[in-house]
């Protein structure tokens, strides 16, 4: 596998955990606003991909596959959990 499959491969892993925080964080500014203290929106995706890039590797770890619905419902769940957090949901 030359350079540019091997970045393809990788990239094609990652995709759905560097998109859904795309998803996510317009979501999250309609339905909560901008609360005080809540990061910007590139930091939010930076810390959103990086829980979903661990929450994929954890489920290649756990399944020794990609592409399980379970490490995708796990995906979903940590983004979600992590935008709340992020948008200081408690305060609410």
């Amino acid at each position: 596998m030359d350079f540019t499959a091997a970045t393809l491969h990788l990239l094609n892993f990652l995709a759905p955990a560097l998109c859904l925080p795309l998803l996510l964080w317009p979501m999250a500014r309609l339905a909560f606003g901008r609360p005080a203290g809540a990061p910007r929106w590139w930091v939010q995706w930076g810390v959103q991909a990086a829980v979903g890039a661990a929450v994929l590797l954890a489920g290649l770890w756990v399944f020794g596959r990609d592409g399980k619905m379970l490490t995708y419902a796990a995906l979903v769940l940590a983004g979600a959990s992590c935008q709340w957090l992020l948008q200081r949901g408690w305060r609410r």
